[in-house]
């Protein structure tokens, strides 16, 4: 059975065709720049990789060039499109709608639509995948996988915000959480690598990316997370601020004359490591600067490696203390400073690194604390796509079993 997943952002398709009962990943890429004059097409993984720049117009179009690719005679890894029996989505925002992955349907859509204004730049280009697969792959089943649903487990204090209880009950305003299926997979992930039961573990894991959040997770369940109703909420991100005192945005706003539309824009797009290094959002580039001298961006390195930090202690404290902390995303698994700095001075939880193992070079999941450390560090490199995969399996298998049981039972009766 071959597993067709689709992770579309605002001008980018991640994707992936696996076949899932054969542990098989058949291909993988991106296509990016969408809707500019050069796109760039990449196949990560396949029969021939592949890297050109083409027009891609809209996602539509993306998902077609994504298609042809594929099914092309001498790079494809598929024949007919008949070949795909599951497209699995990531949806990013499901609010409290969702509590499991599903099988897309009108409703489920007109419910996604509903909470995509909590995540504009998110839920309507995955919207806009959904809509454009169905017509492409119209035979297949469509499964939508939440990045929310996996914090649904959250006890109601830790996802209550202190306003007016009227807003919870009227708008639904909540904490919600984001990267699930990224902090469920590694979360699993590391269970395996230390060769212990998920339901015995307390464990921190750090998406750290452009976009970054951190899941304490116990018995293999989220019980909080640092992202709130939106993606803006907790770390210090590529151009998001993060935690910040309400009232600066009102000051702001009437400093600057500033409209409520421009204030998010601000705290969304022109904040975090860009705004306080002045450099980029890049980690990358704030670190290169940095070296050369640069302060801005060594206040924007300490600013996000302290706000880590101190998640990192506050949510052991929720846990009852902590058996594994686990580094993920694209900074969390290559920047081996900041992963040192991060974890110094933090013996008093029983975290201790081993620098060796943590300045190694390599793919795949490592283990970088020392011997006498009481907590288990790692590093392991998510793999969303395949969670999709497996998630989108179970949905097709469920549905298919209930099916059969009401089938039978209309027989009977």
């Amino acid at each position: 059975m071959k597993i067709f997943v689709i992770n579309c952002g605002s001008s980018s398709i991640k994707y992936a065709l696996f076949n899932v009962e054969k542990g098989e990943e058949l291909a993988r890429g991106i296509v990016e720049r969408i809707g500019e004059e050069k796109s760039v097409f990449i196949q990560e993984k396949g029969e021939t990789p592949a890297t050109r720049e083409v027009k891609v117009s809209n996602h539509r179009r993306g998902l077609q060039l994504i298609i042809e690719h594929l099914l092309d005679h001498s790079q494809g890894v598929i024949k007919d499109i008949s070949e795909i029996s599951v497209v699995g989505h990531r949806v990013v925002h499901g609010g409290d709608a969702f509590f499991q992955s599903t099988m897309v349907t009108e409703k489920v859509i007109q419910v996604i639509k509903q909470w995509a204004a909590l995540a504009p730049l998110h839920n309507y280009p995955n919207l806009i995948g959904i809509e454009a697969a169905k017509s492409l792959i119209p035979k297949a089943p469509h499964v939508a996988v939440f990045d929310t649903a996996f914090h649904q487990t959250m006890p109601k204090h830790a996802y209550m915000y202190a306003v007016p209880y009227e807003y919870y009950d009227k708008y639904r305003i909540r904490r919600y959480g984001f990267h699930g299926t990224s902090h469920r997979y590694v979360s699993l992930k590391a269970a395996e690598v230390v060769g212990k039961e998920l339901k015995e573990l307390r464990i921190i894991t750090c998406h750290l990316g452009n976009g970054c959040s951190m899941t304490a997770v116990a018995g293999g369940k989220s019980i909080d997370t640092s992202m709130g109703l939106t993606p803006l909420e907790g770390l210090v991100m590529g151009t998001r601020s993060g935690d910040i005192d309400p009232s600066i945005a009102f000051f702001i706003a009437e400093k600057e004359g500033l409209s409520l539309e421009e204030i998010g824009a601000v705290l969304n797009r022109k904040s975090g490591l860009l705004g306080v290094s002045g450099v980029s959002n890049d980690m990358r580039e704030v670190l290169k600067a940095a070296a050369e001298g640069n302060t801005r961006a060594k206040l924007a390195i300490e600013l996000f490696t302290y706000r880590v930090k101190k998640y990192i202690g506050a949510y052991a404290a929720a846990l009852g203390g902590l058996d594994i902390l686990v580094f993920t995303g694209g900074i969390g698994e290559n920047a081996v400073g900041l992963r040192s700095k991060i974890c110094s001075s933090m013996d008093f939880l029983g975290i201790h690194l081993d620098e060796g193992k943590n300045n190694e070079t390599g793919k795949g999941c490592r283990v970088i604390n020392s011997d006498v450390s009481k907590v288990k560090v790692l590093v392991i490199p998510t793999d969303e796509e395949l969670l999709i995969a497996h998630e989108s399996l179970e949905v097709v298998k469920r549905v298919k079993c209930h099916e059969k049981s009401w089938n039978k039972y209309k027989r009977r009766t």
